[in-house]
C-alpha cells in the first residue's frame, strides 16, 4: 500500500473535489485524476464514484481516507519528536483569527515567539461561524468563536483548544439614558435601536435571545461586521450594540453594561486539523494561546 495514495484520498476527503486537491498540491486536475486511478488499480477497489456533477468517496475510499489521516498524524508526531530532539520547536506556523480576538491574543503571541525558531504568519478572518472549520484547510491554527459551546459549527473532528470565555455586554454612548444602570434587562432595551451583525455571525444570536425573551423583534437599523466601526457609531449616536468585554477599549467613548437574565458569553477557541496539531511548533503556539487566553480572563 502506497502512503502517497492514502494521502491523496485524505486530501480528497478534506477538500471534496479533484480541482481543490490539485490547487492545494500544486498539480493539474488531470494529474490528480491519473493518480487516483492509479490508486484504484493498485488497491483493486473503486475509490470514487459519481455524485451530481462531481465525485465522492466510496465506502472503500472513506476507509482509506481515514487511514490516510492516521498516517498523517503519525508522521507529524515523529516530526515533533525529531524537532524536540534536535533543537525545539521551529518552522512556520500560520494563524488566522477573527479580529476582536486577535486584539488581545496575537500581540502577546508575537512577543513571546519573537526570539524563537517559530515563524508566525498572521491573518485576520471575519467570517460566519460555520466557516472557521473550512479555514483550517488553509491555516495551521484558526481562532474562531461561538456562543453555543467550545466547538464552532462544523468543527467536529478537528483538534479543538478552548482559549477563553468572554462576556458580551450591551454597548451604548456614555450619555445614553441606560448608561446610569448597573446592568440592563431585555425589557430595558426593548424599544431601543440596535446595530447588529449579519445573520450567521455569533453575536446575532444575542439579539435573537433578547427578542425571544420579549416575544417580539428588535429594531435593528444596521448590520455591520467590524467592532471598531460599530463602537464609533454607538459612541456618536443613540443606538445600542452587543460588544465583547475583553476587547472593547475602555477609553470613555462607549460604556458597557451586562445583560441581565440572558448573560451571554462567547467561547473563543483554536481549531486545527488533527495532523497539523501534532507539529511541535503548532503545539507550542497552541499552548501559548491557551496561557494568553487564561490571563485575559483573570
Amino acid at each position: 500500500m502506497d502512503p502517497r495514495h492514502l494521502e491523496l484520498l485524505r486530501l480528497f476527503a478534506a477538500y471534496g473535489s479533484v480541482t481543490a486537491v490539485a490547487d492545494v498540491t500544486h498539480r493539474t486536475p488531470s494529474a490528480v485524476s491519473q493518480q487516483l486511478r492509479a490508486a484504484e488499480r493498485a488497491l483493486g477497489a473503486e475509490l470514487l464514484e459519481p455524485s451530481g456533477r462531481g465525485l465522492r468517496l466510496t465506502p472503500a475510499g472513506e476507509v482509506l481516507a481515514a487511514g490516510g489521516e492516521r498516517v498523517a498524524v503519525a508522521l507529524e508526531q515523529v516530526g515533533a519528536e525529531w524537532d524536540a530532539f534536535r533543537s525545539g520547536p521551529s518552522g512556520p506556523v500560520s494563524v488566522a483569527a477573527f479580529p476582536s480576538a486577535g486584539v488581545f491574543l496575537l500581540a502577546p503571541l508575537v512577543s513571546r515567539f519573537a526570539d524563537s525558531g517559530v515563524e508566525l504568519s498572521l491573518d485576520d478572518a471575519d467570517v460566519a461561524e460555520s466557516s472557521y472549520a473550512e479555514l483550517t484547510r488553509e491555516y495551521d491554527i484558526v481562532i474562531g468563536h461561538s456562543l453555543t459551546g467550545p466547538t464552532p459549527t462544523g468543527g467536529e473532528g478537528l483538534h479543538v483548544v478552548p482559549l477563553a470565555r468572554e462576556p458580551l455586554d450591551v454597548a451604548m454612548a456614555p450619555g445614553h439614558r441606560l448608561a446610569a444602570l448597573g446592568e440592563v434587562s431585555p425589557r430595558d432595551v426593548a424599544d431601543e435601536a440596535w446595530i447588529g451583525v449579519p445573520p450567521g455571525y455569533p453575536f446575532d444570536t444575542v439579539l435573537q435571545a433578547i427578542a425571544l425573551a420579549l416575544g417580539r423583534d428588535l429594531r435593528v437599523e444596521q448590520r455591520l461586521r467590524d467592532n471598531r466601526l460599530i463602537e464609533a457609531l454607538v459612541a456618536g449616536g443613540d443606538q445600542l450594540a452587543v460588544l465583547p468585554r475583553f476587547t472593547t477599549p475602555d477609553a470613555g467613548t462607549v460604556v458597557l453594561r451586562p445583560l441581565a437574565e440572558i448573560e451571554p458569553r462567547r467561547y473563543i477557541t483554536a481549531l486545527c486539523q488533527p495532523h497539523r496539531a501534532e507539529r511541535l511548533a503548532v503545539r507550542s503556539v497552541l499552548d501559548e494561546l491557551r496561557r494568553i487566553g487564561a490571563e485575559a480572563a483573570q
